[in-house]
């Protein structure tokens, strides 16, 4: 049990790096536009093609490497983070800090990915869902944490030295990952189409719209959060960091409320949280009035909105174990796959209905998406009580 407590700490480790990685550049990116002489439009171009190259080099990457052992994998794209990482902190040139970027985003998706696969199998049974819980959990802890040290250090310094620390976390990490965890992981070897009939499943497919929609709800408003906090509800730029912690801090525990959920009653549970948000997102604009009920109700969603993460994962894994053995790396990659998808759509959304009206009516788009969701989440909980019950008829016969 000591040794899975030290093995849960490391991967919980290795996705506070990979969030700290990926947010740093949204918290210096007027620090790289002067450093690099470019400005700061151009240097936002680094975070779209980043979150570009994540989400199709993702599935790629997963499938490519599922042949090869999980163990050597890991190391080698920690590695090639590393190397990545590094390089980033050593660019002198808009152009190499982007192809550093690049780097640490072709592997930073399959190393979440494979990363979820050693927990689901080194965790106890009953302890699974809050380890993946927890992993969700490094990344908030990241934003919350990491970031801002990132950028004061930043400030102080140079936003070359936060990549150096960085690099040095992620040495560490590799080092320890090393020792730690399970040399031959059990793993059923599969080609590329072997892989992908996985998505020909309705269990999958009907999971992966879900938590696209679940990711559009909440990304329809948290893409203008900051503007929503102090132009919509009037608190000061030097409330805002205060403000934004308390909200990172919600979200954390909503990871945790995720892993319990998975725990006990996974995603039968899902429907009364969707008509929490969607009440929650319709009483948006009527909260904007005043600042208080606002950012309560922030808070609300912080807490509930992606409660679903955790109980996906396990729904995503345990149908891959079960009838696509050779498929569960990229079912533990659909996730971060579908989810920076779902990213994609809410904040394409969020900017159109701010093209018409104002920043009160972004919780609409949001409360559409939660009512999609809620859809999806009562049809799939019946394509999977219809699925059990098939497979309990099969055995009896």
């Amino acid at each position: 049990m000591t040794k899975y407590k030290w093995q849960a700490s490391a991967m919980v480790l290795v996705s506070f790096m990979l969030g700290c990685n990926e947010f740093m550049v949204v918290g210096v990116i007027s620090d790289i536009a002067k450093s690099l002489e470019v400005t700061v439009a151009t240097a936002g171009y680094l975070v779209t093609i980043f979150a570009i190259v994540y989400a199709i080099s993702t599935p790629l990457v997963t499938l490519f490497t599922n042949r090869f052992n999980r163990y050597k994998t890991l190391m080698i794209l920690l590695v090639i983070f590393l190397i990545g990482n590094t390089w980033s902190g050593f660019a002198t040139s808009y152009w190499l800090f982007l192809v550093s970027r690049m780097i640490t985003a072709t592997v930073a998706g399959a190393i979440e990915s494979l990363v979820i696969l050693f927990a689901n199998d080194i965790a106890p049974r009953n302890k699974r869902a809050m380890l993946i819980s927890w992993l969700a959990a490094g990344f908030s802890i990241a934003s919350v944490v990491g970031v801002p040290i990132g950028v004061a250090i930043s400030t102080a310094t140079s936003w070359h030295v936060a990549f150096h620390l960085i690099s040095i976390l992620s040495l560490i990490t590799c080092i320890v990952m090393a020792f730690l965890l399970p040399r031959n992981l059990a793993q059923t070897p599969g080609g590329i189409k072997d892989q992908l009939v996985l998505l020909t499943d309705k269990r999958i497919y009907l999971g992966a719209v879900l938590i696209l929609f679940s990711a559009a709800a909440l990304y329809a408003y948290y893409t203008y959060i900051r503007p929503l906090l102090t132009t919509g509800l009037g608190f000061s730029t030097t409330a805002l960091n205060w403000l934004l912690f308390a909200l990172g801090i919600m979200s954390i525990m909503g990871n945790r409320l995720s892993g319990t959920v998975a725990e006990r009653s996974g995603l039968k549970s899902m429907p009364r949280y969707y008509i929490a948000d969607i009440i929650l997102l319709l009483l948006f604009p009527m909260a904007m009035k005043n600042p208080f009920a606002g950012f309560g109700l922030f808070l609300i969603l912080a807490l509930i909105i992606s409660v679903v993460n955790s109980p996906i994962q396990i729904h995503f894994l345990d149908v891959a174990e079960a009838d696509y053995p050779q498929a569960t790396l990229l079912a533990s990659s659909l996730n971060a796959i579908f989810f920076n998808i779902g990213i994609s759509v809410g904040s394409a959304t969020a900017a159109q209905i701010l093209m018409h009206k104002n920043l009160s009516y972004l919780g609409f788009g949001g409360a559409a998406f939660s009512v999609l969701s809620l859809i999806i989440a009562i049809i799939l909980n019946k394509v999977i009580a219809r699925s059990k019950l098939k497979e309990s008829a099969e055995k009896h016969v």
